[in-house]
């Protein structure tokens, strides 16, 4: 057995191959451009790498509900290049085999359930803050959705009072929680990436800040058993005692929640989130 996955962000594309049990034996990676010369890069990677399935997690929005006739296409993305594209259209155009077709937050939480933070768990909550900002919820092994996928990237938070006259960077919502809190908001509050500014920086406080908040309102409408975080933003390790001390501070005793350092944790997988997860969706589409 040969599964394949497929991790498309919005800055690049990660392509692998592993064999039954998840061992990956290749893998590439190569920049989101435009559909037909990324998905060029796609198909002949799997032409020179066949495998029996393929698991998906896309950027989005993406359309999951298997009764709509744009099921599988990307569609209001900021990406103006791959509005409206059919992007699982494509790949079962190229190539006869069975696809998992789901976000790329998803791929990565189900990666984290399975094998990472959420090990044991039955109900997770993960959040990706990085270029983006999004969010999967899984119950009881099932990804919640109604007519579509979760957009929890974009909930509405308070302006900290520090931070009054960020207008925030998000095209649609302007100080959404992505336009708030993601990386490209870091960077135009101060001219360079987060990587870049000091763990120490008062800055931090107000993302927590930020975060917390987002960890409060899912917490209060979802009750999950443990809040996991990835993406490039929250690789600063100074981030969680910050976020869970804001966050014991806004719950204000309201409801019970696991202890504080076992519910909001960072993800175990690291960068391999999205690829484990969609390599076990690719082998769950074979069954």
């Amino acid at each position: 057995m040969k599964l394949g996955a497929i991790e498309a962000g919005g800055t690049k594309f990660v392509c692998a191959v592993s064999d039954g049990d998840f061992n990956v034996e290749d893998r590439t990676q190569f920049p989101t451009t435009t559909p037909d010369e990324t998905m060029a890069q796609v198909f002949a990677y799997f032409d020179q790498h066949p495998v029996d399935a393929i698991g998906i997690g896309s950027f989005g929005p993406v359309s999951l509900n298997e009764d709509a006739a744009d099921f599988g296409f990307i569609t209001n993305t900021p990406k103006l290049a791959w509005k409206n594209y059919d992007f699982l259209g494509a790949m079962k155009t190229h190539f006869d085999i069975p696809f998992y077709f789901t976000t790329d937050v998803n791929v990565a939480a189900y990666g984290e359930y399975q094998a990472g933070a959420g090990r044991g768990k039955q109900n997770i909550l993960y959040w990706t803050v990085g270029t983006g900002v999004g969010a999967s919820y899984i119950q009881d092994g099932k990804f919640l959705q109604g007519f579509s996928h979760p957009e929890m990237g974009h909930i509405l938070l308070r302006h900290d009072p520090r931070d009054h006259d960020f207008e925030g960077v998000c095209p649609y919502h302007g100080d959404c929680f992505e336009g708030l809190a993601a990386g490209p908001a870091i960077e135009k509050r101060f001219g360079k990436k987060g990587f870049e500014l000091d763990p120490s920086d008062e800055f931090w406080e107000i993302e927590a800040n930020y975060i917390a908040q987002a960890c409060v309102n899912a917490t209060l409408i979802l009750r999950p058993d443990v809040i996991i975080f990835g993406g490039g933003v929250m690789k600063q390790e100074q981030l969680f005692p910050q976020i869970q001390a804001s966050f014991v501070k806004q719950l204000a005793d309201y409801v019970d929640t696991p202890e504080i350092s076992n519910y909001i944790v960072h993800v175990e997988l690291g960068d391999d989130a999205g690829i484990t997860g969609a390599l076990m969706l690719a082998k769950k589409a074979l069954k």
